[in-house]
């Protein structure tokens, strides 16, 4: 999906069938395939994040949900100290 106004890639959902802008990341892990630091992503717009969090949590995958500018923030460096829910 391309935003119109600055002809930029907008990421979108990961469920099946969905085209909305994506506004939170579902980071998991699959402990026999992966080791434990590891972290592959499935985005979700606001219709699908507890689908697609229940999908991976009964599984034991799920690992952390958070939006999607927060993920992009971590990405870029600037949550380096960690939230105060870290510390």
């Amino acid at each position: 999906m391309t935003d119109p106004v600055t002809d930029t890639a907008v990421p979108v959902c990961s469920a099946k069938g969905c085209r909305e802008a994506a506004v939170w990341v579902l980071a998991w892990n699959n402990p026999k395939l992966h080791t434990p630091e590891r972290r592959k992503t499935w985005l979700a717009c606001e219709e699908h994040r507890e689908h697609l969090s229940q999908f991976l949590g009964v599984r034991g995958f799920l690992k952390d949900v958070v939006t999607l500018a927060e993920w992009e923030g971590r990405e870029s460096g600037e949550d380096r100290e960690g939230s105060a829910a870290d510390r």
